[in-house]
Order: C-alpha cells, then sequence, then structure tokens
C-alpha cells in the first residue's frame, strides 16, 4: 500500500525480518519474546530520536579541532498506553537518561464497546515537549486516537507527537493518518489487515499478553 507522508516505516533489513520471525513465532517462549521485542523497540526509539528538530551546534574535540554537529531541540517525555505500551518505556529509558513518562489508561467500555479513559497522569510541563507515544500495536486506532486527543487536550501540539508501536495494520494507519495528519507514526512493519476478531494479521497475537504473561 502506499503510506502516507506522516508514517515512517523500519527499513526491512534481514536483522528486523529475523527479530520479527523470533516474535512472530507462537512457540517462542516468553524470556525470548520480551528480549527480541525489547530489541526492536530500542530502534523504534533511536528512528523517534532521528526524527526530532535539531540545531547546529559545534564541539571542540581533544585534539583541539572543531567538530561542526547538532543538538536536539526542546525536550522530549514518553507516554505509555496501558498496559502493553509499558513494556516500551525501558527502551526510551536506555537512550534517554532522566526521560519523563506518563500514563494513559483506556479500555473497551462493556456497555458501547467503544474506547473509553479510565486515567491518566502525565508531566505537568507537557505541553512544551515533544512526546513520545508508546503502544506496541497499531490495530484499529481507536485507543490510539483517544490517548492522541488526551495529549492535544493537554496543550501538546499535534507535529510534536510521535506515535512508536512494532506493528501497524493498513486501516489503523490509514484512519489514524487521517485523523492526526500532523503527527509522525514510527512503526518496525505494516501487516496485512484485521482478521474479523479486529486482531492484527498475520500479527503477532496479544502483545501484553506475550510480554507480561504467558
Amino acid at each position: 500500500m502506499s503510506l502516507p507522508s506522516n508514517v515512517v516505516v523500519l527499513p526491512a533489513t534481514n536483522q528486523l525480518k529475523g527479530l520479527y520471525s523470533i516474535i512472530r513465532d507462537r512457540d517462542t517462549p516468553r524470556s525470548d519474546f520480551i528480549f527480541y521485542s525489547d530489541r526492536i523497540i530500542r530502534l523504534l526509539v533511536e528512528e523517534g530520536l532521528n526524527q526530532l528538530p535539531v540545531t547546529p551546534h559545534n564541539v571542540t574535540t581533544p585534539t583541539g579541532q572543531t567538530y561542526e554537529g547538532v543538538k536536539f531541540q526542546g525536550k522530549i517525555c514518553g507516554v505509555s498506553i496501558m498496559r502493553a505500551g509499558e513494556s516500551m518505556e525501558q527502551g526510551l529509558r536506555d537512550c534517554c537518561r532522566s526521560v519523563r513518562i506518563g500514563k494513559i489508561l483506556i479500555q473497551r467500555d462493556e456497555e458501547t464497546a467503544q474506547p473509553k479513559l479510565f486515567y491518566d497522569k502525565l508531566p505537568e510541563d507537557i505541553s512544551q515537549r515533544y512526546v513520545f507515544l508508546l503502544d506496541p500495536m497499531l490495530a484499529t486506532g481507536g485507543s490510539a486516537s483517544m490517548a492522541v486527543d488526551v495529549l492535544i487536550s493537554r496543550g501538546v501540539p499535534e507535529e510534536r507527537i510521535y506515535f512508536l508501536n512494532l506493528i501497524a495494520s493498513p486501516e489503523g494507519i490509514k484512519t489514524f493518518s487521517a485523523k492526526f495528519p500532523k503527527l509522525t507514526i514510527i512503526t518496525g512493519v505494516v501487516d496485512e489487515g484485521l482478521n474479523e476478531e479486529r486482531f492484527i494479521v498475520p500479527g503477532l497475537g496479544d502483545f501484553g499478553d506475550r510480554y507480561y504473561c504467558i
């Protein structure tokens, strides 16, 4: 499929395909699932950092020479969509010292079958930061859309939101990027689509269950 301009997909290297082959395998034990998922999460965080704006910054090396480099503009924070999104927090901490991380809990309303906000705790100055929104799977995009609505209501500009996920569906990307054309989606791979139960296929099953429970 042709992807919207605000979608970034990690390069499909043999290394990345190998990592996905492991975490997609239903017979992969939990310890291996966690280890190799964490490797992909680290790659997603690094790509997210690569998308942030920079300014020129010169430094002097130990040889007395000037190196013309760059430095990041502004501050960042992470916001995980509980519970599966919490699995991505350590990958962000590994790359960014003392990074602040907020949380949003969105669950399905049993009466309406629609996503409902149950809890959020966000940094007080979040409107001044670039936000990495963390959720491993972009299926229908319902929960993620509500999470972005919460961020925008707290003053975060849409263009400062970067949504990181390991696997996305074409349907989720289409719906999500149409609603929020100014934010950036960073995903590891775009799968074939959704099945009747609204699970991503071929997918990897329930990420949260496999990471925390099985």
